[in-house]
């Protein structure tokens, strides 16, 4: 009985201490919400339904800057007019998972969903694993009204080349899944073709497949921690790059039935 009775006060002790245990920053043990991009995907696609004007914002690049993005949140969420966020990646800075659960807590404060792309110091240590298991595939796609939006993970450096990065088997489903629901579309990615961390042997490829898309509105990027925009290819479609959150600005892109607009916010 006496055995009994200190194994059963050890173990209550033993498990009273589990949260004071503090794992391997890259062991990927996610508390909270997982299938991020999905839940917020499921919402955009609920919410913009039928509509024939998007009004979506580009961010990227909030490693590190945890105040700046906190302010992002804050200084969003005074608008009322925004359907949805995309985040251009790099939400960790050294792949490590309490980064991402961090960020993605901040984020969740957001009024409006936001999605979430991979970028290339997400895919650091055991970074890619802690995307997937928190916001999901690093290559998906949405529809919100009429337009698709094709999400792409293109940080081939960081893979050291062993996948195919960017994916074009993925973009050749997505230029036909779906088709009857979408007449534009808009990629996104973190680098962009002929940046350092894409796989510049294929950017004419890329581009072939990208020119197919129907009704393709312009590409969007980051990872350069500085805004800037560029017709990469002389083909008519624009690249526009996101800042950092350091430098406190966004964009906002306004999808018409005559085009877009775009503008950059400062906070």
């Amino acid at each position: 009985m006496r055995h009994s009775l200190l194994y059963i006060i050890s173990a209550c002790l033993l498990l009273a201490g589990c949260d004071m245990i503090d794992y391997h920053p890259y062991d990927v043990r996610i508390s909270g919400e997982t299938n991020v991009n999905a839940h917020n995907i499921e919402e955009i696609e609920a919410r913009c339904l039928g509509k024939d004007t998007l009004r979506i914002v580009t961010m990227s690049d909030s490693q590190r800057w945890y105040d700046e993005t906190e302010d992002f949140v804050e200084h969003l969420n005074q608008r009322n007019d925004i359907d949805f966020v995309i985040h251009g990646g790099d939400m960790s800075d050294f792949g490590v998972t309490n980064e991402f659960l961090w960020q993605r807590d901040i984020m969740n404060k957001l009024n409006t969903p936001y999605v979430t792309l991979i970028g290339n110091h997400d895919c650091l240590g055991t970074g890619e694993e802690a995307y997937r298991a928190i916001f999901g595939n690093p290559n998906f796609s949405f529809i919100a009204g009429r337009v698709k939006f094709v999400c792409l993970n293109t940080n081939a450096l960081e893979n050291d080349y062993s996948q195919p990065i960017p994916d074009f088997e993925f973009l050749e489903n997505e230029i036909k899944s779906r088709r009857d629901e979408f007449d534009k579309t808009v990629i996104s990615m973190h680098v962009r073709p002929y940046a350092d961390q894409f796989n510049n042997n294929v950017a004419r490829v890329f581009e072939r497949y990208v020119i197919e898309f129907p009704g393709i509105q312009f590409c969007t990027a980051a990872h350069e921690h500085h805004l800037f925009e560029e017709e990469l290819f002389e083909d008519g479609i624009m690249y526009y790059m996101s800042d950092c959150m350091k430098h406190r600005n966004y964009y906002i892109f306004t999808i018409t039935p005559e085009g877009y607009e775009r503008e950059v916010v400062y906070y």
